[in-house]
């Protein structure tokens, strides 16, 4: 026994005699989080009090005057307004389907794909066309396709991993599938949703209309809903498909970026953003995407502030407007930054879910990534391992440009696609612990960069 506690009390000491005060202060930041962080409640006023934010809406500005006051209200150095002119596209009235085979008629959950045009007022019926790929329409022609729906059915492919890769090896049907269609004489696309699993959860998504064609109505339609369609399809390919919808985009509209920050003591010319995007879909509540990223930027900032941490440099929280369908916030914040010579030296988003962290994807040269990579014994013991070569965000890319390093937050990805772009994205799909994990560990990243640079 008396063996026992002598080396109990030996590996006592040696965990603190470890210590130094870097990791001192990421336990602190972990602490404070995690015992009195913020961040959850200000999710819950983020989507119950506004809800759905998609640009150019009522929502959307209300978020913008609500983050605003927020961070107002946390006693940062400066907080103000970057104004982006948005896009305006409107859902209109809840979008109807069914699949008409024989004398039965099997309702399907559908939503519109943002930036789609509207079905003629009485709806669309045609014969369907099923393909797994955009190749697949060169090989059919337009005297198989002209006059009919064709149905992408592409799966997101279970067996990748991590998710998003599943996501961008699919997602090429949402965006461009319309398009590809038109060319051969379709009168509009459905394509399946990009979720990992089956549900009855139509994933809307943006997609992108190219140049010299007809604009046709396209459509996502649920997982259960495309593999029913399928199936019916072997069984009758004489069947029809009806689907209604009633949206339109309006002339773009006026809205912001939200932008706060702590002066830096030494370098206050050097700048470390951290942020979200404060728009969101509007099927649902948007706390995975990306209300989640928004208040765990504005819990970073909070953090340090509390902890009495002086930054060498300017930190800064951005709620980025316009990531969902058409990214200009983020296009136009690195704008202003290059138009008033700002040095951005890295930046760190979190549009990836208020998961578990696993570690943060890497943009930069390859001596800033082995520098980044020399902090990996400070930040494993809170479960980041994943760090090193990925994404930094979609908001952040055009920093890039000015040699800007991205961190992109990687949180684990196994459930994000059951929510993504769906009505199931609500405050109640988000935990409370893993969303201040997360914030954590951006603020512990923010901490090394700003004492350490890059």
């Amino acid at each position: 026994m008396r063996k026992i506690v002598y080396l109990s009390a030996l590996l006592a000491s040696t965990t603190v005699t470890a210590q130094t005060p870097d990791s001192v202060f990421i336990r602190n930041i972990y602490n404070e989080t995690l015992a009195r962080g913020q961040s959850y409640e200000w999710l819950r006023q983020l989507t119950k009090q506004i809800g759905p934010r998609l640009s150019g809406s009522a929502g959307a500005q209300k978020a913008v005057d609500w983050s605003k006051d927020l961070m107002e209200k946390q006693g940062f150095d400066r907080v103000f307004l970057q104004e982006v002119m948005v896009p305006h596209w409107v859902r209109g009235a809840k979008e109807e389907a069914y699949i008409k085979s024989g004398k039965d008629r099997i309702t399907v959950p559908i939503a519109a794909l943002g930036g789609s045009v509207a079905t003629p007022s009485k709806g669309i019926e045609a014969q369907v066309v099923e393909v797994k790929s955009l190749k697949e329409l060169d090989e059919l022609g337009a005297g198989r396709i002209k006059g009919k729906i064709v149905f992408f059915n592409r799966p997101m492919d279970p067996t990748k991993l991590n998710t998003f890769e599943a996501y961008g090896g699919a997602v090429d049907q949402r965006a461009g599938g319309a398009t590809f269609a038109a060319k051969f004489g379709a009168v509009g696309t459905i394509v399946r949703s990009m979720a990992s699993n089956p549900d009855d959860f139509p994933h809307t998504g943006s997609l992108r209309y190219g140049p010299g064609v007809p604009l046709i109505p396209a459509a996502a339609i649920s997982t259960n809903g495309a593999d029913k369609l399928s199936a019916l399809l072997k069984q009758n390919p004489n069947l029809t498909f009806y689907f209604k919808q009633n949206c339109e985009t309006l002339p773009d509209a006026k809205s912001y970026n939200v932008v706060a920050e702590i002066r830096g003591t030494e370098r206050p010319d050097e700048i470390i953003v951290v942020g979200g995007h404060l728009d969101s879909w509007d099927l649902g509540e948007g706390a995975h995407d990306d209300g989640a990223g928004c208040v765990q930027s504005i819990e970073v900032l909070r953090v340090l502030k509390q902890l009495g941490y002086k930054p060498k440099r300017t930190l800064r929280a951005v709620m980025f407007m316009n990531e969902e369908n058409g990214l200009k916030g983020g296009i136009g914040y690195a704008d202003y930054a290059k138009k008033n010579n700002e040095k951005h030296i890295a930046a760190i988003e979190s549009d990836n879910g208020g998961f578990t962290p696993r570690g943060f994807g890497l943009v930069g040269t390859p001596e800033q990534k082995a520098k980044v990579l020399q902090w990996k014994e400070l930040l494993a013991p809170y479960g980041l391992h994943e760090i090193g070569p990925g994404g930094g965000g979609a908001d952040i890319g055009p920093l890039a440009q000015s040699g800007t390093v991205l961190f992109g937050f990687k949180p684990d990805s196994q459930r994000y696609f059951d929510y993504h772009h769906t009505a199931a994205d609500r405050f109640e799909a988000v935990s409370k612990r893993e969303l201040e994990l997360g914030a954590a560990s951006m603020a512990a990243v923010m901490y090394l960069v700003d004492k350490y640079g890059l």
